[in-house]
């Protein structure tokens, strides 16, 4: 590996968002910026290779971006707003011809949807949801799960950035 191999793969840093606004739309400018950071790592990858587990676990770039959508789903329309719906299976292997570019339309998709229902609850981030995914626990707030989403975004944006770097070299958020 080049010096000039190196530095073509080093991707521009995304950069958190800097904002000074109300708590709303701090934390969804935060989620937004993990969001595009999970996706942008799946840029210029091909299939078979966004496919390709980087750790033993099996985990792959595309699992980590439909286990989102899934999570995204299940927190924001099944357990905020109750639709009644069969949860999302957020553990689900990714299928063998699946491609970057629909599981990050199916991404995309999921985000749209839950930031309707976010959207729905600006006024209000102390009010709790409809029923909790974890059993036994009081259905939580928005606040509560705009505040997990950032956590968890960033947990498998940090995969992401590792199962990456393992895969091409590319650095970066």
């Amino acid at each position: 590996m080049t010096d000039d191999a190196t530095t073509a793969r080093k991707r521009t840093d995304l950069r958190p968002p800097g904002i000074n606004a109300d708590e709303h739309t701090t934390l969804l400018a935060f989620l937004d910026y993990l969001r595009d950071c999970v996706i942008a790592k799946t840029e210029g990858l091909s299939d078979e290779d966004a496919r390709r587990p980087g750790v033993d676990s099996g985990t792959s770039l595309l699992w980590l971006v439909r286990h989102l959508a899934a999570v995204e789903l299940n927190w924001f329309l099944w357990a905020y707003r109750g639709d009644d719906v069969e949860p999302w299976d957020d553990d689900a292997p990714s299928p063998g011809d699946e491609t970057v570019a629909g599981a990050v339309a199916e991404y995309r998709a999921a985000v749209a949807r839950a930031n309707e229902v976010i959207a729905g609850a600006a006024e209000v981030l102390d009010r709790p949801g409809v029923r909790s995914l974890r059993p036994g626990a009081e259905a939580p707030s928005m606040r509560w799960l705009l505040v997990h989403m950032i956590e968890e975004t960033a947990r498998h944006a940090g995969h992401a950035d590792i199962l990456r770097e393992r895969l091409d070299g590319s650095t970066g958020r």
